[in-house]
């Protein structure tokens, strides 16, 4: 095999065939490789950036060198002589720019605390997101960690009820959340409260619900959520809450006991309807 013929077959094995022969027959010559040159660099295939002859033709070469390079091909060129690319910059967008969309992304992949390590699913939310009536709980538990949705197990059937009594109805000009997105858990897999540092990672998302949704009147479900929006010592009771029309975010708040609750203490529905007839009264005189 000659020399010509056994260049050719080597430039094909290692793919940077075919052999290109000058008018003469004679061989292109040949760069030096240099010594120190990596694999990758010393058998890159060279890169030729065209010329534009013409203003269409310009704004070709201009779209085609603006095709991202592999790490083989930048690194054909060495160091000094790679081509200049503009940064990749990224923007920090905070739940309280962010739209619906946003946050509901923001919230399935949010790692703002230790509760993400433990979750199957996070619980944005449900509901008509132009709700007057916003309901409040605590946190997802094991059933809602499950299908991703709030008050699914015996107590969501508990509060669907309390929204037909009160002429509503699950995702019809009611919305339902929580005030942790993900299910708080102790050492032994059973649900607990969150703990503060996991209400403040998460409120932000919250706070944002309710910007968005632009509810008329709020209704807390239960202690947590109640002293975590009221921002009261951990010690209040819910007892010492009802009763009495709150504030948060500029909108009327009424605090009641969870269903949860209800569903160990059936004695006290009674005061949980005293409490949503209070919410309804309320609502009904809210200049809207």
């Amino acid at each position: 095999m000659s020399e010509l013929s056994r260049r050719g077959v080597f430039l094909d094995e290692i793919g940077l065939g075919p052999l290109w022969l000058r008018r003469d027959g004679g061989l292109p010559e040949a760069e030096p490789i240099d010594a120190d040159a990596t694999p990758q660099q010393a058998f890159a295939p060279a890169i030729e950036i065209p010329v534009a002859e013409s203003p269409v033709e310009a704004e070709a070469v201009v779209q085609a060198q603006s095709v991202p390079l592999n790490n083989a091909a930048v690194s054909a060129w060495g160091d000094d002589d790679a081509p200049v690319t503009s940064p990749v910059t990224t923007t920090t967008v905070l739940p309280a720019a962010m739209d619906w969309r946003q946050l509901q992304k923001a919230v399935a992949g949010c790692t703002a605390c230790g509760l993400c390590r433990g979750r199957k699913n996070t619980v944005f939310g449900v509901g008509d997101n132009k709700a007057k009536w916003l309901f409040i709980g605590e946190g997802p538990g094991r059933n809602e960690d499950i299908q991703g949705e709030p008050f699914v197990g015996p107590a969501g059937k508990l509060l669907d009820n309390i929204l037909l009594a009160m002429g509503l109805k699950r995702g019809e000009n009611a919305y339902i959340a929580n005030i942790v997105k993900c299910r708080p858990t102790d050492g032994t897999g059973r649900d607990r409260p969150p703990a503060a540092d996991e209400v403040a990672a998460c409120l932000p998302y919250l706070q944002r619900q309710i910007e968005l949704i632009q509810p008329t009147i709020l209704v807390a479900l239960g202690k947590t959520a109640a002293l975590s929006l009221l921002g009261l010592d951990p010690a209040t009771p819910v007892s010492k809450l009802r009763g009495t029309v709150h504030r948060y975010a500029d909108r009327p708040l009424v605090v009641t006991y969870h269903p949860a609750y209800l569903l160990r203490q059936l004695a006290d529905k009674g005061k949980v309807w005293s409490d949503l007839c209070l919410a309804m009264s309320t609502y009904a005189n809210v200049d809207r």
